[in-house]
């Protein structure tokens, strides 16, 4: 009798649901939830509760309601019974974290903080922490505090520990009152199984925990904020459970919840990104996996532990067990595109796509692929919103160099593909030049699946073959495998992700192979993107900063003055 799985994947604006046939790798079916409040960027719910420049957050509430429609969706489209359903797994964005009381109540969820930001679910594009993430790396440095280095020398301002010390620094009444402070997908699990159980990829990942050395020292801590030396004992745990390991089992409550049967294995949570390499069936080193979205994150495998700067950490035992697991990535992806279609296309633009019955980023994308590679005269930096690898620093922004008042739309938006493209490249060369080989390039998420432009350029970019992904929910899946090893093969899964890996994870037949006349050009571009990377980037000029900061300024005086 085949058996089955469930994986849930959180994203940034929806969760979605995907039921997978066990041993092939299958998906039966699919159901996708909006969030209802998505991403709280101005406003609280209350529409009153105005929120500062560089916030990001989310209502806990819609992590419940994406199981409690998607799951018995998928049952109902597929015709399955709850019975057949061994295991699930869910992952999630990371660094995403919120308080919750002794109850494991999130505060916001509560009456008398519900009017408050900081008693919400910080999301992991929440970047108002940038002042704690500079002077935690500023102390760390000072101190010659080992763990920086496997951090790429940089602590970023989407992590945990700055997070935190924010909440410490402006709502102290939040800090005393959170009984623990998680990641949010290890709230879901909490949820799912009755019991808290902290995960290793994002405790190693956005934590700085170390398998071997634990967490950094009391010391270290007491020298950010005497309040903080207690911390990890206070609001977090030196509990830390490998990812492929079950979290439990599903509780009554959560049955109720989501249809399933009481009992069925629940995985350890895990990262969106992460979650993906399996799914695509990478079990080797040297592997690197795309996940592009809104943003885009870059996971590879490796033998060694290397110091890679600007990296967003390496862990042991962080994606594979016996691999070195390195990460990656970049702040603006698809929120890159979404951005420039919102604000800068004329409407004439709008009207001929709406004739030719495809939406705008389609449109676009036709038109930028009759373009020969430099023919627009445009070179931009990717750093709408910020830069996660490898200059580890939220508070840049973006560039658009080479406009004329003959520039197209199409133009700018081939190239701000084309600056996602030199930042994947500039990861790739900072992995190689760090004794880290990258010798197979895949790619998965909505933008691989669908925008052939867009892989070819990169393809010819990085002067690499691309593999796709064959699902279209890769980190669903991922969580799914995970659901099954979470069961066990006496249940009908397996007894390891490697094992699931290879039955069932796969890539599309299409490879993207690299066009050398355009790889030459983009060699070219590619050294100007650098100049302007490192000249903007590492401080040269920083003028993206002073204008950031003036912008600050002048919203704050204008929010202090007196109207009469």
């Amino acid at each position: 009798m085949k058996k089955y799985s469930i994986g849930v994947d959180y994203g940034t604006q929806s969760g979605r649901t995907v039921l997978v046939e066990v041993g092939t790798g299958k998906e039966i079916a699919t159901a996708v939830k909006e969030y209802t409040h998505g991403v709280m960027d101005e406003y609280l719910p209350d529409g009153k509760t105005k929120l500062e420049h560089d916030w990001a957050l989310q209502h806990p509430e819609d992590y419940l309601e994406v199981l409690k429609v998607t799951v018995p969706e998928v049952l109902e489209k597929a015709q399955v019974s709850n019975a057949d359903v061994i295991g699930i797994g869910i992952d999630f964005t990371a660094c995403t974290i919120l308080p919750i009381d002794k109850n494991g109540i999130p505060l916001c969820m509560r009456q008398d903080f519900k009017h408050h930001p900081h008693s919400y679910v910080k999301l992991w594009k929440h970047h108002a922490a940038q002042k704690e993430a500079n002077r935690l790396n500023e102390i760390a440095e000072q101190r010659g505090e080992e763990f920086l280095q496997r951090y790429g020398g940089k602590i970023s301002s989407e992590w945990m520990f700055p997070k935190i010390w924010q909440i410490l620094n402006e709502a102290p009444e939040i800090y005393a009152e959170a009984d623990q402070i998680l990641e949010a997908t290890d709230w879901v699990i909490s949820e799912l199984t009755g019991e808290v159980v902290r995960n290793s990829c994002t405790a190693g990942y956005k934590a700085i925990w170390h398998k071997k050395n634990g967490y950094p020292s009391k010391e270290f801590f007491k020298a950010l904020d005497p309040r903080l030396e207690n911390v990890v004992e206070e609001k977090l745990s030196t509990r830390i459970v490998s990812i492929g390991s079950k979290a439990g089992e599903l509780t009554e409550k959560a049955a109720k919840l989501t249809g399933l049967k009481p009992g069925t294995a629940v995985a350890v949570a895990n990262v969106d990104a992460h979650v993906a390499v399996p799914a695509v069936g990478i079990t080797e080193a040297g592997k690197l996996l795309m996940i592009m979205g809104t943003s885009t994150c870059h996971i590879l495998l490796g033998e060694k532990e290397a110091i890679v700067p600007g990296m967003c950490g390496v862990v042991e035992d962080g994606v594979l067990p016996g691999f070195l697991g390195y990460e990656a990535g970049q702040s603006c992806v698809g929120d890159h595109f979404e951005w420039f279609t919102q604000n800068c296309v004329p409407a004439s633009y709008q009207e001929q796509a709406e004739k030719s019955g495809v939406n705008i980023h389609q449109f676009l994308t036709e038109q930028a692929s009759r373009l020969e590679v430099g023919e627009s005269g445009l070179l931009a930096l990717d750093w709408w919103n910020g830069n996660r690898s490898t200059l580890v620093d939220a508070d840049l922004t973006g560039l658009l160099l080479g406009a004329s008042l003959l520039t197209k739309p199409e133009e700018i938006y081939r190239a701000l593909i084309e600056a996602t493209a030199y930042g994947t490249r500039m990861i790739v060369e900072t992995f190689r030049n760090s004794g880290v080989p990258v010798d197979e390039v895949y790619a998965a998420g909505g933008i691989a699946e669908k925008n052939e432009l867009m892989m070819q350029i990169y393809a010819d970019v990085l002067n690499m073959d691309i593999k796709i992904s064959a699902s279209s929910q890769t980190p669903a899946l991922g969580s799914a495998m995970f659901g099954a090893v979470a069961a066990g093969k006496d249940c009908g899964g397996y007894d390891t992700i490697t094992d699931a890996a290879r039955e069932m994870g796969k890539t599309k037949d299409k490879v993207y192979h690299p066009l050398k006349k355009n790889a030459e050009v983009y060699d070219q571009l590619f050294a100007e993107y650098s100049k302007l990377y490192d000249y903007f980037g590492r401080g040269e000029n920083n003028v993206m900063k002073t204008l950031k900061r003036l912008k600050k300024k002048s919203a704050h005086d204008v929010k202090g003055e007196t109207v009469c």
